[in-house]
Formats: structure tokens, C-alpha cells, sequence
């Protein structure tokens, strides 16, 4: 059988240290992902992720396996490649409630997508 805990506050055990629920709430990822950027595009490892597809050199959307409150939640992304300038979102499409396209630049000068080795998101926000 299932139960609920229902609180306001956490607090640790001497009671000096309390946190809202709330701000635990929203402060936490409401979802994360790591992925081969290159070849075959594949999860690695995630959290609150269903699917990543890869549409072309550099360009990837993660689909989201609950969907956001709005589309103004936010995200930061990197790559773990030495000449990527990092990753931009929203290219192509509209950024919606479930998902969220990335691209990742060159640092050569060119700007141009690129597939790199690894590739890393969160998501913070409200969801739904």
C-alpha cells in the first residue's frame, strides 16, 4: 500500500538547519541527461528524459518524460569536446513543454554544428 508524507518543512536533527518544501521542490532538476554525441546518438544516463533524437551534425531533441509547467523554464547544457563553444536550444522549432532542441557550435571561428563526444542538459523549472 502506498502512503503519503505530507510536511512544510525539513529540518535536520539539532533543528538549526530547515528547508520549505517548496524550495526544495522547485530548486531540484527536473530533469538531466548525458549523451554520445557522435555516431550513433544514445542516452547514457538521464533522469526525466524518454528519448533523444539526433537530426543531423550537431543538432539533437530530447523529448521530456513529464512535461513542464510552461515553455520559460530553464536549461543549461554543455559538450565535453575542447573546440565547442557549447550548446543553444530553441533552433529550428519553438521550444515547448516536452521538448527542447539543441545545437552545438565550433570555437574555430566557422560557428558551424558539430557532433561531439559527449553532451550534457538539465532542466530546471516547474512541471505540470
Amino acid at each position: 500500500m502506498a502512503s503519503i508524507l505530507r510536511v512544510d518543512t525539513l529540518t535536520d536533527a539539532s533543528s538549526n538547519n530547515s528547508t520549505a518544501m517548496s524550495t526544495i521542490n522547485q530548486g531540484t532538476a527536473k530533469a538531466w541527461a548525458s549523451w554520445n554525441g557522435s555516431g550513433t546518438v544514445a542516452l547514457i544516463d538521464n533522469f526525466g528524459i524518454s528519448s533523444i533524437s539526433d537530426n543531423g551534425t550537431g543538432d539533437y531533441t530530447t523529448t521530456l518524460s513529464n512535461a513542464m509547467n510552461n515553455d520559460d523554464y530553464s536549461i543549461t547544457a554543455t559538450s565535453q569536446e575542447n573546440r565547442c563553444i557549447g550548446v543553444y536550444y530553441g533552433i529550428g522549432t519553438a521550444v515547448t513543454t516536452t521538448t527542447i532542441r539543441f545545437g552545438v557550435n565550433l570555437t574555430n571561428g566557422s560557428y558551424t554544428n558539430n557532433d561531439p563526444s559527449y553532451a550534457h542538459m538539465m532542466v530546471m523549472g516547474d512541471l505540470a
